[in-house]
């Protein structure tokens, strides 16, 4: 069976990683534990889960002609995905992430300085109409510069392809209603649909009053990710919580980004909504037993294993 085509814009960032056995406070220098540098960024992120979890994909995304733009090329070669609209800028470096990790805790803070990826121009968005109008799934987030995500949104959304839209990083304006009217599919966390609903979400109860604003924007569905609570599913015609999985939690960075290259696939293979939310859940959850954002990223034996063993 041939592996269902999906196209990933977004962001290619190097994350230098650090743990230590607590996050320093202002003006405070902490001793850390572990150190590594590899491959991250949200698009990144979830074109690796996406093709890990059984998905062909193509990702679209801009890096520089610097050293770490190696990191990028040998990781998206070395994940089997087509590089064909991975565009080099000599002007801006590629994008890295300064990540601390606590290590008692796998709470986490994180410094982003995008680089070249978010320097996406029209038309190097329109050199890739092509592959975009040719996907089963469209997925895309806010780590690059928001013209390039409403540009190749307008793209997948006039051929009729499924657009999923992850607003991480949380925009600092609420996103336009014409944007949003495009999307399929919206996964904000609980500080995003926060931020574009206008509800501050703290509970499940919080959950679904911001879903029903952001679904009365012309959203098809909108799935918000709670965490340890789970994930909210809201549609046309139900309104259904997702359990989470309890696994052993050793890094959550990255455990978003999980969630969205899987429910990607799972929806690119056909599966309905709430079976590829479980298929994400579990995909996410598995990400997080494990350092890192695209190294933790699982396999597809290894998301059926756990699904099996959590929906016999």
């Amino acid at each position: 069976m041939s592996k269902a085509k999906i196209t990933v814009m977004g962001s290619f960032i190097v994350d230098l990683m650090a743990r230590a056995p607590h996050l320093p406070e202002h003006g405070e220098t902490v001793k850390g534990s572990h150190f590594q540098i590899g491959p991250g960024g949200k698009g990144s992120n979830q074109g690796v889960a996406a093709s890990r979890s059984g998905a062909a994909v193509t990702m679209i995304t801009k890096i520089g002609t610097d050293p770490f733009a190696q990191i990028a090329l040998e990781s998206f070669r070395r994940e089997g995905m087509d590089m064909h609209y991975v565009m080099q800028d000599e002007c801006y470096p590629t994008g890295t992430a300064l990540i601390m990790v606590d290590e008692n805790t796998s709470e986490n803070k994180i410094v982003v300085t995008i680089g070249a990826c978010e320097h996406i121009t029209p038309e190097e968005i329109e050199s890739a109409r092509e592959q975009i109008e040719n996907s089963r799934v469209f997925l895309t987030q806010l780590e690059t510069n928001l013209d390039a995500v409403e540009n190749a949104v307008k793209i997948a959304h006039a051929r009729g392809i499924k657009v999923i839209l992850n607003p991480a990083p949380a925009p600092p304006q609420p996103l336009s209603d014409d944007l949003l009217a495009k999307v399929d599919i919206i996964t904000p966390n609980e500080t995003e649909a926060s931020i574009l609903s206008g509800v501050k979400v703290t509970d499940m109860d919080d959950a679904k009053k911001a879903a029903r604003v952001l679904k009365a924007k012309g959203i098809g569905h909108v799935i918000i990710t709670m965490g340890n609570k789970g994930a909210l599913v809201l549609t046309d015609s139900m309104e259904y919580v997702i359990d989470p999985i309890k696994v052993n939690v050793v890094d959550t960075t990255g455990a978003g980004d999980a969630f969205n290259g899987g429910l990607a696939t799972a929806l690119a293979e056909g599966l309905d909504v709430v079976q590829a939310v479980r298929f994400a859940n579990a995909t996410g959850a598995l990400s997080v037993t494990k350092l890192g954002t695209a190294p933790a990223m699982p396999y597809r034996d290894e998301i059926e294993k756990l699904l099996q063993y959590t929906h016999p």
